[in-house]
């Protein structure tokens, strides 16, 4: 068992709680024998700005250790003063990933199947009730309930398995249960994505994916200034915007920008509101 979060700890606006323990094991399989089927220069292609698939695969090794509480020699990253978050994380991760650079495919491989296991097993056992590492991009802080930062790790494991996908060639993996259990969480940034936009309260806002991995997410203005995902919908909604699923992941991960994915997102109500509602980002920028 976890800790709880504190009695005075509602995190109600943050919506149903989803279960993701399940996908992990199935995650890990599809990771590997995607990298199993990659040809030695697909190791060198660029996936994201700066990184090539090897060194994202050595960041998801960094990740399963880390999770793990596995410690490394000669890597014990601290935050510097006055270092934001996102800054640390995106220093920790870059010197993770330096420190393997000279680490060949078989042997990513190898330690990610060895550590990757044992992520699943950590994951299938976690206690959902539990409180969480916070996760920022949700307003969740300093702690988020345990449910949804198991969810958010499975929401990178999966978006960095199909960044290694489209480097080499491939198309988004659209299997419905993962990609619906990855569209579900990142939606739960909603609420935080609107947290400076002003509204009366009972202002709703839905957010609404098309298709079998879809569904709709509606976020209510409340009296104390936050907007909740808990209430249900009352009617017609203030404003709402319809997305494909691709584009919908992708703009919650910056794979692609707002102004990208209005373009093919169908907004009604009022502007402001959709167009705030399209600010979401469900990663650590």
């Amino acid at each position: 068992m976890g800790t709880p979060l504190g009695s005075d700890s509602d995190t109600s606006w943050l919506g149903t709680p989803i279960d993701v323990r399940p996908l992990f094991a199935t995650e890990l399989a599809s990771l590997l024998d995607l990298l199993r089927t990659l040809r030695p220069a697909d190791w060198e292609k660029a996936v994201v700005p700066g990184w090539t698939v090897r060194d994202l695969a050595a960041h998801l090794l960094g990740d399963y250790r880390g999770r793990l509480g596995w410690a490394t020699p000669g890597f014990r990253p601290a935050s510097g003063p006055g270092e934001t978050l996102e800054a640390f994380i995106h220093r920790a991760n870059q010197q993770w990933v330096d420190l393997h650079a000279d680490t060949d495919p078989a042997t990513l491989v190898g330690a990610l199947e060895r550590a990757g296991t044992q992520v699943v097993r950590r994951f299938e056992a976690a206690d959902l009730d539990a409180a969480g590492l916070g996760v920022s991009w949700a307003g969740a802080m300093p702690a988020a309930p345990n449910w949804l930062d198991v969810a958010r790790e499975f929401t990178e494991y999966w978006t960095h398995r199909q960044q290694i996908r489209h480097a080499v060639g491939l198309d988004t993996d659209t299997a419905t249960r993962p990609l619906a259990a990855v569209l579900d969480t990142f939606l739960r940034a909603l609420p935080h994505t609107l947290r400076a936009t002003p509204a009366t309260a009972g202002t709703q806002v839905q957010v609404v994916i098309d298709g079998p991995p879809g569904g709709t997410w509606t976020a209510t203005a409340t009296a104390t200034t936050r907007w909740s995902l808990a209430e249900a919908p009352a009617g017609p909604p203030t404003a709402s915007v319809h997305l494909d699923p691709e584009t919908a992941w992708r703009l919650c991960t910056r794979g692609i920008e707002p102004t990208t994915a209005l373009s093919s997102a169908h907004l009604q109500g009022a502007p402001h509101l959709a167009r705030a509602a399209l600010q979401i980002v469900s990663i650590v920028r």
